[in-house]
């Protein structure tokens, strides 16, 4: 029994010095391979050092060029008490005791304000935005980098058709001006960083990269040619710059898809774009741009079948707008424009894009498709008219109306030719507003005169009397319907 247990304690004692002696080996192993003063293998590559650097860098270099916006406008509320005004009720004679008393609107007006970004362009104070920021609005301050002073801005000019406003602003001292890129150049995947204040916090920056470009079809502006990006854009953001990875603007942060449907789905207007409408806006204070005169429709594979064409790239002319460009050069309906000054169409945004960019004046050469060949024609570019043309009479009941501009037609999407004239604005408490008239209606017949354009709406408003209800024919939708408007 006692040898067994001297034999147990040998082979015990005996583990234990192997355990300790390779424990020993591989400490003094490590050593050797780790010599004393040797740095310990980095964690991180230093490719992604680099990349951080780059992204600091880009924030250091940037965020002194944009700017906070806020703004200020008095909004006028309208409600209707439902007991009407007591104090008339109370003083109607006996006999009037039951009928309904007249109701009242109650007004009152409150201070609302808005938040957005800008980034400087030019050192004299010049700061470019989205028109949306300030649009309709009173007041406009400016709080620039490091600075806590609110600079009151002034706008120069607004280009509603690209959401792009010029603002300007007296620092006393020449500003720092953000470098421009070249948004032509851009690649998918490319690193992006969108700087300004989402939900009034100062100076945010965010990283992603550009998802897509050439996105359009939004409805926002008349001219959509958006930068996609994941970098996060939020209420607060519009009108800041999105930049490159070498701290270059490339374009101008302006929506985001509605945030409880998706995220990190932001476009941006091209920085191209609102180059060109920034130097038009600060040299005369609008936007110029070149005009042809159709109508025009995407091509689909069944139209494009049936013109003989082998493929949708192009823009088919629905309707020729008389005495134009188009109508002068002999383009005519069903006239598939195929190439532009050399260049092919892609589709009809890029046919209204390089028109609109066109010089007033130039003669440029046209391939259209018809009758199954190709014609060339030369056509010399107007101007775009201007987007309304409002009747002198715009104050009558409330209503300001308008010749249904292409423009128009567009923004209250308005299929083919229509006769009349379209409700551009109603004053708040106007009879036109207690009629429930609303912008995008057109007057078809103001009682039974026939409105087929301005000069029909001035006549027919001549020949009534001021205290007089009268009937209007208003299309809208697609329907047609009565209203009576009351006199005044």
């Amino acid at each position: 029994m006692r040898k067994k247990y001297l034999f147990s304690v040998l082979v015990i004692g005996f583990l234990i010095s192997g355990l300790f002696f390779f424990t020993y080996q591989g400490f003094s192993s490590q050593k050797d391979k780790n010599p004393a003063g040797s740095p310990n293998p980095p964690l991180v590559s230093p490719e992604v050092i680099s990349l951080q650097n780059a992204f600091v860098n880009v924030a250091k270099a940037v965020k002194p060029c944009v700017v906070q916006i806020t703004t200020e406008k008095v909004v006028t509320y309208r409600y209707w008490d439902p007991f009407g005004d007591l104090e008339d009720f109370f003083n109607l004679p006996f006999e009037d005791f039951f009928k309904f008393p007249r109701r009242k609107p109650r007004i009152f007006k409150k201070k609302q304000t808005g938040l957005g970004s800008g980034f400087i362009v030019d050192k004299d104070g010049y700061i470019l935005t989205n028109n949306h920021v300030i649009e309709g609005v009173d007041k406009i301050y400016v709080k620039l980098f490091n600075d806590d002073h609110k600079y009151r801005a002034k706008v120069i000019g607004t280009d509603p058709k690209t959401d792009l406003a010029l603002i300007k602003i007296d620092a006393k001292r020449p500003l720092p001006e953000a470098k421009l890129g070249d948004s032509d150049k851009i690649q998918v995947g490319e690193w992006v960083i969108a700087i300004g204040n989402p939900m009034g916090l100062e100076e945010t920056v965010t990283v992603g990269v550009v998802s897509a470009k050439g996105r359009s079809g939004f409805g926002i502006t008349q001219y959509e040619d958006f930068i996609q990006t994941d970098a996060a854009i939020n209420p607060g953001n519009s009108g800041g710059p999105l930049v490159n990875i070498r701290g270059e603007v490339i374009g101008v942060n302006t929506f985001i898809i509605a945030p409880y449907a998706a995220q990190n789905i932001g476009f941006a207007i091209p920085i191209n774009l609102a180059k060109r409408v920034f130097i038009q806006l600060k040299e005369k204070r609008r936007v110029i741009r070149g005009y042809l005169g159709v109508w025009l429709q995407p091509l689909t594979e069944e139209l494009a079948n049936s013109f003989g064409l082998k493929n949708t790239e192009g823009a088919l002319v629905v309707e020729v707008i008389p005495d134009t460009p188009a109508e002068k050069a002999g383009i005519k309906e069903g006239d598939v424009i195929i190439e532009y000054d050399g260049k092919k169409v892609k589709d009809v945004k890029d046919l209204q894009m390089k028109v609109a960019n066109t010089p007033v004046g130039k003669r440029v050469k046209i391939g259209v498709w018809r009758g199954g060949r190709k014609v060339t024609l030369w056509v010399k570019i107007g101007e775009m008219p201007e987007e309304v043309k409002v009747a002198k009479e715009e104050g009558w009941r409330g209503l300001k109306v308008s010749d249904i501009t292409p423009e128009l037609r567009s923004k209250f999407d308005i299929k083919g030719s229509e006769e009349g004239v379209i409700i551009i604005s109603v004053e708040e408490g106007s009879p036109a507003d207690e009629a429930g008239l609303t912008p995008g209606m057109i007057i078809k017949r103001i009682k039974n005169y026939r409105i087929k354009n301005i000069s029909d709406y001035r006549k027919a408003i001549k020949k009534v009397r001021k205290t007089e209800t009268v009937p209007l024919l208003i299309k809208y939708q697609g329907h047609n319907r009565w209203i009576a408007l009351r006199g005044e």
